[in-house]
């Protein structure tokens, strides 16, 4: 199978490639790239004049529910939904039920992607046993499975000896610590960010410092064992303020930060939006700034979603109780681009937030278009205007505070090892 991509604007931050070319892909590999490539021979071309043509958007953060919740999520409707989003690539996070700490589930999830699903699955296994905070995981054999990083998400390693042996076994296999950062003693039960919002509202606050001053322990661990630790989900300014000081002095981290919070503040949880509550929860204008910032410098690595899909039990309930999370992966790429209109990013270091840089935070073997890769591409048109109607989206859930938002750029086509998975109905 040959297929030739003609008159795109390709944008490949891995090479430097920012121009109109062609490009070629035999059995699922790129072969090509250049300027009036011939097509003769090809079962297939694409015209994509006015169109991006990048590498596969990846995102590093993701619950696919599955096994064990998937009336919220499954591997087939979550890829599904990140094939809608222009995404051939996903991490998925380790809270499922029975949690991911073993090699059976690691299998499990990769088989099954690749046999049914819609995008790449990349496992994360839990750091500790359960989420239990104690024993750690056997991470050579989950390494050798197919597991690409270790994380309790959700929940933070209280404590701080079981996270520098973590540190210390992980760095050995050259595997990152994903670390949810957040002390449940100064969060302290709060439901959405501490400040005059909640205190209008009524409700208990969690303030900055319950993720600062967890993310200023774990870099110090990871300055001391010399491992590789990636922060998830960044939300103050604090915290990239420490991790920008810790990368001047040659820690090994990285970091992320969600679409909802660089575009939102707390004052979208006015009403009571339970679609608006997440942990960690929306902060201020001036964090949102903060996020902005980072990424413009380079401090933030990646854009990732916490695409976190809940059913609507779980949501149509009071504020307290209502559980954390939106689904992310549909509305990434326009709320990214985005970034590139209000010139915080160039359009090419918006892609490669998406494609190259979360690829090398967690050693994804994905995310560029070189000769002889994977060819995972997205096809994007960044002034393609749409109005995002939950009922209609790929994932199961209905959870997103950008319901009825009028976006801008969409992925036109989403091709998975040369095969397309997602082509958008214009």
């Amino acid at each position: 199978m040959k297929t030739v991509i003609k008159n795109g604007h390709i944008i490949d931050p891995s090479q430097d490639i920012d121009g109109r070319f062609d490009l070629v892909i035999a059995e699922g590999v790129i072969v090509e790239i250049g300027e009036n490539l011939a097509t003769e021979g090809a079962d297939e071309v694409i015209d994509a004049d006015g169109l991006l043509v990048t590498p596969g958007l990846i995102d590093i953060h993701v619950h696919l529910r599955d096994p064990g919740y998937e009336y919220k999520e499954d591997i087939i409707t979550g890829t599904r939904a990140a094939a809608a989003g222009g995404f051939t690539s996903v991490a998925c996070m380790p809270n499922t039920k029975p949690v991911n700490d073993n090699k059976a589930i690691v299998h499990y999830m990769i088989n099954k992607a690749n046999l049914e699903g819609s995008a790449n699955v990349f496992p994360i296994c839990t750091i500790t046993k359960g989420q239990k905070g104690t024993s750690l995981v056997e991470m050579g054999d989950l390494k050798l499975a197919g597991c690409i990083g270790f994380s309790d998400d959700g929940l933070n390693v209280e404590c701080g000896d079981v996270l520098r042996r973590a540190m210390e076994y992980a760095g050995g296999f050259s595997m990152p610590i994903i670390a949810h950062a957040e002390d449940e003693g100064i969060k302290s039960g709060g439901v959405m960010n501490e400040g005059r919002v909640a205190t209008e509202l009524g409700l208990a606050g969690n303030p900055w410092v319950a993720e600062a001053s967890t993310v200023a322990r774990d870099l110090m661990l990871a300055e001391l064992t010399g491992a590789r630790l990636h922060v998830c989900h960044i939300s103050t300014r604090r915290t990239v303020e420490l991790i920008r000081e810790a990368k001047a002095r040659g820690v090994k981290a990285t970091c992320e930060v969600t679409p909802h919070h660089f575009t939102l503040t707390e004052e979208a949880v006015r009403g009571y939006d339970v679609n608006a509550k997440m942990g960690p929860p929306l902060r201020t204008a001036d964090d949102v700034a903060a996020m902005k910032e980072g990424l413009a410098d380079g401090t933030i690595d990646a854009i990732a979603t916490d695409h976190a899909p809940h059913h609507i039990d779980d949501k149509n309930v009071e504020f307290n109780v209502a559980a954390n999370g939106l689904v992310g992966l549909e509305t990434a790429l326009p709320l990214t681009l985005n970034l590139v209109r209000e010139g915080v990013l160039t359009m090419k270091q918006a892609i490669s937030c998406l494609t190259d840089r979360p690829a090398t935070a967690l050693n994804i073997p994905r995310g560029t278009l070189t000769c002889g890769s994977v060819a995972d591409i997205t096809l994007i048109d960044p002034d393609f205007k749409w109005t995002l109607d939950a009922k209609t989206m790929k994932t199961k859930a209905r959870n997103t505070p950008f319901d009825g938002w009028e976006l801008t750029g969409a992925a036109m086509l989403t091709m998975r090892q040369g095969k397309t998975t997602f082509q958008r109905e214009q």
